[in-house]
């Protein structure tokens, strides 16, 4: 009989194989067990003279049926049984013309690939150029300089989170999270993914994936344009009927599914224009830190840091002023990773994090970021796009005008001294550095939070507050500083039909795995109240 089983313990103390370990929580005999599949892995660090991994697993167990009756009284234990795929609906309506999205990051991505796999023959718009023509352009940025508007960080096949961790992981608890992630792993992802607890791709694996999907949608009927930028919408008695192309062509729309990311600031204006519904919302800004991995490690796993079965060490810290009127948190960590220079346009010096799948650069980063709301710039729908503006050129203008990054360790900036690149780590950041007073290119109120929570860090992760830690400026696209309204059941905006707001772009999504199934749940709302195209 077939047996999940949860929280099957093996600690690093005493390593033993995967049926010695299940065998021992069932009270059985190694003989009794069968094949055994991994369903999640987890590390649990509580005591870090002491780490244990924490497994669930299915395993065929050989034994009465009697003896299994009492096994499965245990809570960790329980008979499986095949879940079931949630059943296409499709609604009567009959579509106009095919439908369209816009935005091949992941939610776009998603969005496509449900609508192909059900028949409505989608048309996927791409501002940028497929994956393997943009890693090219963005090497080229960041070893010159040379920055191109249309392909780079942001814009591009697979959207911002092709170069970042590729983490896969999401506050949101959703069934269909287990469909998406089989799909990713058909599509190029590795197979661990279906079973760690943090599950990552990282930038690498993740080109191979996206290029994946692309075929996929393209095999079921779907249609992917690159260097397709939308820059004006049709609209008749209300409804979203054709979107207008960059070189003028008019293409009709059955519906449009707009996931354009939160980096597409000329179509949040062209939003505007158009008197479609948007507000302005919270984000965060701040900096990059850069620690050693070793540091983090050790701080993380004590005597068992470096241990083949754990891997680089995470975190995820969050500090509240006294006041709390601010947080400082950390955002989009990346274990052995590097910072990268992320403009989207020219003029401004964004940086964010990246690693590769096998995390071993052997430096640690993440965004050090501090909440910032209407009260700090306004409430226009395009308030938020200008005070990111505004500090990312500022930024632009300390590094010389070229796409170097004001940079310094945390000792000259908690001391409020001479900035100094002197640090603990070889920084990672191209095209380059140049030493900068950092207070000078972020709101006070964000450089005094950052002081004083990456203080406090240090005594949460022995090491984080060392004045080596070396600081980069600066990260200002943790999330759309707007969201496109749109209804909550229907998922339609709210001022216009045919047109569904969709992903991190629209203001629904923070990370690859959200606004996967923010697309998919988009695409389902589609096909609700639409027959196949």
């Amino acid at each position: 009989m077939k047996l999940k089983i949860n929280n099957v313990r093996i600690s690093l103390r005493k390593e033993r194989s995967m049926k010695e370990a299940v065998a021992k929580k069932l009270g059985v005999s190694l003989g009794a067990i069968g094949e055994i599949k991994l369903l999640r892995k987890a590390v649990d660090a509580r005591k870090k003279n002491d780490i244990y991994l924490n497994y669930h697993v299915l395993a065929e167990i050989d034994a009465p049926s009697k003896f299994i009756k009492r096994l499965t009284a245990d809570r960790d234990v329980s008979a499986y049984t095949e879940s079931s795929p949630e059943a296409s609906s499709f609604g009567s309506m009959p579509m106009q013309a095919q439908p369209l999205v816009i935005g091949a990051g992941p939610a776009g991505l998603m969005a496509a690939l449900e609508l192909a796999l059900n028949g409505y023959k989608p048309i996927l718009l791409e501002r940028g150029k497929k994956v393997s023509e943009r890693v090219v352009d963005v090497e080229h940025f960041w070893r010159t300089g040379d920055f191109n508007p249309y392909s780079n960080v942001q814009f591009g096949e697979g959207g911002a989170g092709t170069f970042s961790d590729g983490k896969l992981t999401t506050r949101v608890n959703d069934p269909v999270m287990a469909d998406i992630l089989k799909i990713f792993v058909e599509c190029g992802a590795p197979e661990n993914i279906l079973w760690e607890h943090k599950p990552h791709v990282g930038t690498d694996k993740l080109r191979a994936m996206v290029t994946g999907l692309g075929n996929k949608i393209r095999a079921l009927g779907g249609e992917i344009r690159y260097e397709s930028h939308v820059t004006n919408f049709v609209i008749e008695h209300g409804q979203v009927v054709s979107v207008v192309l960059e070189n003028g062509e008019k293409l009709k729309a059955g519906a449009v599914v707009l996931a354009c990311g939160h980096s597409a600031r000329d179509t949040y204006a062209m939003l505007k224009k158009n008197g479609i519904g948007i507000t302005a919302k919270d984000f965060a800004i701040g900096v990059r830190i850069e620690h050693p991995q070793e540091l983090i490690d050790r701080a993380q796993y004590g005597e068992f840091a470096g241990h083949h079965l754990l891997g680089a060490a995470d975190y995820m810290l969050v500090y509240h002023t006294p006041d709390k009127a601010r947080a400082l948190y950390s955002f989009c960590m990346c274990p052995g990773g590097q910072v990268v220079a992320a403009a989207s346009e020219s003029g401004g010096v964004v940086v964010n994090g990246m690693s590769l799948f096998n995390r071993d650069s052997g430096i640690a980063n993440s965004a050090m970021v501090v909440t910032v709301g209407t009260q700090d710039f306004g409430t226009d729908p395009l308030a938020g796009v200008e005070f990111q503006r505004q500090y990312e050129r500022l930024a632009y203008a300390a590094g010389g005008n070229n796409y170097l990054a004001p940079a310094q360790n945390f000792a000259s900036f908690i001391n409020k001294i001479t900035p100094s690149l002197t640090s603990m780590v070889n920084a990672t950041y191209r095209p380059g550095l140049v030493p900068y007073d950092l207070r000078k290119v972020l709101p006070s109120y964000v450089a005094d939070t950052l002081a004083l929570g990456i203080d406090n860090f240090g005594q949460k992760l022995a090491g984080f507050n060392d004045g080596g830690a070396l600081l980069t400026g600066i990260e200002t696209r943790t999330s759309a500083p707007l969201r496109i309204n749109r209804d909550r059941n229907t998922f339609v905006s709210v001022t216009h039909d045919l047109l569904y707001p969709c992903g991190e772009g629209a203001g629904y999504a923070g990370g690859i795995m959200s606004a996967a199934l923010d697309g998919y749940h988009v695409a389902r709302a589609i096909m609700s109240r639409f027959k196949p195209f």
